[in-house]
């Protein structure tokens, strides 16, 4: 399978951005489209792969057939364990996999196009500044977020009246910003402070005040509302959300 065949990136910011349009496809493949994906994966079908393309598209395909292949290429067979696991464990050997293959493509380029010492620790750093699939999948920085927010916020007066859960930074659904000229600024600055490293768990990028966000009532993952199509008026007729994946896995039989 060749994931390169649309362009060949050559700088540092070409291979970085091609590296977030792959990690950003297997996010989708293994939260918001994990029901999909776990179909794909036929345990009775021959060694599958997952498939991340710089246009943000997933492919659950066999391995290439050309020796060496064009790219490095991802873990082989991950459909033969996803019956033999927790789907949640399963979930989380594919997206370490994913992680270790992302690197093995950058870097590939890196190499192929003659990145010096600067060129490969710039590129370690702006691939180092997201989280890895593997934290997306699991939640893992969400905990830590909320454990650093908790703390950082004990002393606060403000509201949360809004949250089923004491404990979490912030209510079930965060609003967009309101206009400007509304004495509101300093409540936006604690906002962004606040909530600033929380990820949204279907595209893994940070909060930002000017968005609608939502809570998961199941596995408490916030999401950014277009992510999962919900609006904020929507939102105010829900009482308890449940995202794709969590739907998907009472739907499943």
């Amino acid at each position: 399978m060749d994931g390169g065949a649309l362009y060949n990136p050559r700088t540092v910011e070409e291979v970085f951005r091609d590296f977030k349009g792959r990690r950003a496809a297997m996010i989708k493949a293994l939260t918001t489209e994990v029901e999909d994906f776990f179909q794909q994966c036929d345990p009775e079908k021959e060694n599958l792969c997952l498939y991340g393309f710089p246009t943000e598209q997933w492919e659950v395909n066999l391995p290439a057939e050309e020796v060496p292949p064009e790219l490095p290429e991802p873990a082989l067979g991950i459909n033969f364990a996803r019956d033999g696991m927790q789907e949640k464990d399963w979930l989380s050997l594919v997206a370490v996999h994913s992680d270790a293959w992302l690197l093995a493509v950058a870097f590939y380029f890196g190499a192929r196009f003659g990145f010096d010492k600067a060129d490969r620790k710039r590129l370690f750093n702006m691939i180092n500044e997201l989280p890895t699939i593997f934290e997306v999948v699991t939640g893992t920085v969400k905990k830590q977020v909320k454990e650093k927010s908790s703390n950082s916020n004990h002393g606060s007066n403000r509201s949360k009246s809004n949250s089923k859960r004491g404990s979490e930074p912030h209510p079930r659904y965060t609003k967009a910003v309101q206009s400007k000229d509304e004495d509101e600024e300093g409540l936006e600055d604690d906002d962004e402070d606040e909530h600033g490293e929380t990820l949204c768990g279907a595209c893994g990028e940070n909060y930002a005040s000017d968005e609608f966000w939502i809570c998961c009532d199941i596995c408490e993952k916030w999401f950014h509302g277009k992510c999962v199509k919900i609006t904020p008026a929507r939102a105010e007729h829900i009482k308890q959300y449940k995202c794709p994946s969590c739907t998907n896995k009472r739907a499943r039989p």
